[in-house]
């Protein structure tokens, strides 16, 4: 988690989403921000010292960061299974813009499926919940969940459910998530 305690100024206007209610929001040229959290491949910024946002990785150049292209992908051979480890090591870069542990640590990813299609690709279908019901950015974390297992190059269809059965509690955080939130 790349933390930045210097309040910065924005290079150009960015559309963000704004937290929790994952609304979209425009944020303005030259008005201060400051990093709270930069992990999975977005930015949680305080915006103009009193919003809470989220800016994507495609517009890490409006925060002055250069990006990096990851070049790396996991690549199957026609021989090789999709497994879950595979599945949720790309979960894992999916991360709660509020709380710095990643969906599967946090304990909501609850069910994976991977099917073989007839022309040798994956569909896979994935649910998960959120800590709570009312969170709006479940849609957008869906979305950034689905988009990780679409990058395997072998899957072809991937779906992500919200789920709300069983209800999330913090009993379902990983060991490493709680050691990483201080709760062990």
């Amino acid at each position: 988690m790349n933390v930045n305690n210097s309040q910065s100024r924005l290079t150009r206007d960015v559309e963000a989403i704004l937290i929790p209610s994952g609304d979209k929001v425009q944020l303005q040229k030259d008005k201060p921000f400051q990093i709270t959290q930069s992990m999975g491949g977005s930015y949680t910024i305080i915006y103009d010292n009193r919003l809470l946002v989220r800016v994507d990785a495609k517009d890490a150049d409006a925060l002055g960061i250069q990006q990096e292209l990851s070049t790396q992908k996991e690549i199957l051979s026609e021989h090789e299974e999709l497994t879950e480890e595979i599945i949720y090591s790309r979960l894992k870069e999916v991360y709660d813009p509020e709380i710095p542990v990643n969906i599967v640590d946090l304990g909501l990813v609850y069910d994976c499926q991977i099917k073989r299609k007839e022309d040798g690709s994956y569909a896979v279908a994935v649910k998960m919940t959120l800590t709570a019901p009312g969170c709006g950015m479940g849609t957008i974390l869906a979305q950034d969940a689905q988009s990780r297992i679409l990058e395997i190059p072998s899957v072809s269809e991937a779906q992500v459910d919200l789920v709300w059965d069983p209800p999330w509690n913090p009993s379902m955080i990983s060991e490493e998530g709680k050691m990483i939130l201080g709760l062990v």
